[in-house]
């Protein structure tokens, strides 16, 4: 360099940055100069362009969720989430308060959530992003709508997560009783949560696979219960008739208070039915790191309703038939229990006879304990997924949107594992009455959010027929079902009021009054 000669400091960004910021500075310098009539000086062009430049930079440096879902990940991962502990062990409880008719139950409660489903689905089409349902509400609700639905979801799936890591110990005390369920519930724990570490491609192959082994399972008892039905080679207690003897199809009655003070009846089993379904918003979840969202996601959510009738409604009538529902216990599940009576049970097949001791029951224990793996493994993806919506949003702290090296956000899986091993210490203290406790506060955080969903749905829409826009993928009959929805979870809460089961519906405006307590000191933080 020549003495005298000036010298030109030039910022080391990519050139084509530079070039797109210097681009969108003449545009500007165009518009100041001709609504001022005074161009911009020189000094101030090269700080506008060095300023545009470096957030460009700062947006593409962005960390970002990878879109590593597949399809057949997107299908079996919304299968997953309806199969889980809810049909394989919440059934047992369900189906001794109100026998057979607990079928139509399941059927009904279907419906209600395929109406959230496709109303969630409408939203998560139009709009692939993370942070699912939360997004939306902060977006088309209010900021404080966002912020209750994301740490909601979130609890809520904590709850999820000590509720299976509780069955796992229960199914594995199937095999040696004398393991207690902390013990189990400690190792799980361990192993969901380092595999979760890993690339959200890898969490889909195992949830895949999780999922095809509860879908060939549960297919392959539909089948082989019809064919002990049809051949008549389950035994004489094995009949149809069973669905409306002893006692009828509804031999509780709709609702009922017995002699002790407690309620019998399908109404009764209604809060057990609903936590069968908490699981199938997944699928928007999983918008943000879907290959072809607008194509996948409406595919796995149309696909809810025949799930429900097959898994749910068709299993059961085969349940209901195999053996009298009055041998059905509360403690275990019916699903083991119904072939576990079959011991000894023999049949010929192309010639050939084929001798089935209790190696069926074994079979089937091992099958809904990789249900409530599955589940499991589902909940550690999606909390961690919220959390790292919610920071995205600013309404969680922003070192919980970091991810590591697999693109998986590693601080919201940590955090998220922090709180779920609560069960394990709920396990150790209260190991009788952990598994009902937990699915009762699971309702109550699932029904919030279920309601949260609809009525951001009700906003959602609003927005839309205002700015005269159609969605691509419109929900049923809005905005009747969301009203029917609405209604029917409202009254679900009524009902565990009014059946004994206070303390999770008197959390909830308790809970609602502390996220709101706490929105409001982060927002006065902020400011």
């Amino acid at each position: 360099m020549r003495l005298g000669q000036k010298m030109h400091w030039k910022p080391r960004y990519s050139s084509a940055h530079h070039t797109a910021a210097a681009i969108l500075t003449n545009s500007i310098l165009v518009r100041s100069k001709i609504f001022t009539g005074f161009p911009l000086p020189r000094i101030g062009q090269n700080r506008l362009v060095t300023v545009l430049t470096i957030h460009m930079e700062k947006q593409n440096n962005k960390e970002e969720l990878k879109r590593g879902l597949q399809n057949r990940h997107i299908q079996l991962i919304a299968l997953g989430g309806a199969i889980g502990t809810g049909l394989f062990l919440g059934i047992g409880k369900a189906a001794t308060l109100a026998g057979p008719a607990v079928i139509l139950g399941y059927a009904f409660a279907g419906i209600i959530a395929f109406f959230i489903m496709r109303q969630l689905g409408e939203m998560v089409v139009e709009e692939p992003v993370s942070g699912s349902f939360s997004y939306f509400a902060n977006k088309y609700w209010g900021s404080f709508a966002g912020y209750a639905s994301g740490w909601n979801y979130w609890v809520l799936y904590i709850l999820v997560s000590m509720a299976e890591l509780t069955a796992i110990g229960v199914y594995v005390q199937f095999w040696w009783p004398e393991i207690p369920l902390w013990a189990s519930s400690l190792f799980f724990f361990f192993a969901i949560n380092a595999l979760n570490l890993a690339s959200v491609k890898i969490y889909g192959e195992t949830e895949f696979w999780f999922s095809i082994i509860k879908v060939i399972a549960i297919i392959a008892m539909i089948v082989f219960g019809v064919y002990l039905l049809v051949s008549g080679t389950g035994g004489e207690q094995a009949s149809l008739n069973n669905l409306t003897s002893h006692g009828g199809f509804f031999p509780k009655g709709w609702f009922n208070e017995t002699s002790d003070g407690n309620f019998e009846g399908l109404l009764s089993a209604m809060a057990l039915i609903m936590f069968s379904f908490g699981g199938l918003e997944l699928v928007g979840i999983t918008a943000a790191e879907a290959e072809h969202p607008e194509k996948n996601i409406p595919k796995a959510t149309n696909q809810v309703i025949y799930r429900i009738l097959i898994f749910y409604v068709g299993a059961l009538i085969i349940l209901f038939s195999l053996t009298p529902w009055t041998n059905i216990t509360a403690d275990t599940s019916p699903f083991v229990l119904v072939f576990d009576k079959l011991n000894g049970f023999e049949f010929t097949l192309f010639g050939k006879t084929f001798y089935f001791t209790k190696i069926i029951a074994n079979a089937l224990n091992l099958i809904v304990l990789t249900a409530a793996l599955s589940v499991y493994n589902s909940s550690v993806y999606s909390n961690s997924r919220m959390l790292f919506g919610l920071a995205e949003q600013g309404n969680a702290p922003r070192f919980l949107s970091k991810l590591n090296k697999n693109h998986a956000p590693i601080n919201a899986i940590l955090v998220s594992a922090l709180f779920a091993a609560i069960c394990v210490f709920i396990n150790y203290v209260a190991p009788k009455n952990a598994l009902e406790i937990l699915m009762s506060l699971v309702v109550s955080s699932l029904i919030i959010n279920w309601v949260m969903i609809s009525i951001t749905h009700l906003y959602f829409r609003k927005n839309k027929l205002d700015a005269h826009l159609r969605t691509k993928f419109p929900s049923f009959l809005y905005p009747l079902s969301n009203y029917i929805c609405l209604i029917f979870l409202i009254a679900v809460l009524g009902i565990m009021w009014i059946t004994g089961m206070k303390l999770p519906v008197e959390l909830i405006p308790a809970w609602l009054i502390l996220l709101y307590v706490s929105y409001v000191l982060i927002k006065r933080k902020k400011s």
